[in-house]
């Protein structure tokens, strides 16, 4: 029995690093993503990039907007494609409903964080999120550079 060797670099097409940055999240949801045949292979080659994406609503249905999918030269030739077009995201009426109350009642906004491949499917993490002030942003940043020099300190004293 031979063993699927996984690709290098696992399962993550790309990440949105500036939404951990901007927004404090608060609640995690995986959709489903409605994609063309050029934007799947584009994927398979690691040509997504979410920076400035989030996702609306529209007639109870969610629509990823900004997400930019570069087309490959050799496999849309024939195609004219749109990189920058709104993708359907497939979700439960529940966590659609969930979703929109919030966005709607609470002050939320709905933000893309990843794409991944999940058993041969490409998935949308998406996350009700709430914006940052400057002084939240600073206090991150100290943190982290806490931790950092924690890390250094300890990898010294081991030695």
């Amino acid at each position: 029995m031979a063993k699927k060797k996984k690709a290098p670099g696992g399962n993550t097409i790309c990440l949105n690093k500036r939404a951990k940055h901007e927004y404090t999240i608060d609640t995690r949801v995986e959709a489903g993503l409605s994609l063309q045949g050029w934007e799947v292979k584009s994927l398979r080659e690691g040509r997504g990039q979410l920076v400035d994406s989030y996702v609306i609503f529209k007639n109870g249905e969610a629509w990823l907007v900004g997400a930019h999918i570069t087309p490959l030269i050799s496999a849309s030739t024939h195609y004219v494609t749109d990189p920058r077009r709104d993708r359907k995201l497939l979700l439960n009426r529940r966590e659609l409903d969930k979703l929109i109350t919030a966005v709607e009642a609470k002050g939320y906004t709905c933000v893309a964080l990843a794409l991944y491949w999940k058993k041969g499917m490409v998935k949308c993490e998406i996350a009700l999120v709430k914006g940052k002030k400057l002084h939240d942003k600073r206090a991150d940043e100290k943190e982290k550079d806490w931790n950092r020099q924690k890390q250094r300190e300890l990898s010294v004293a081991v030695r």
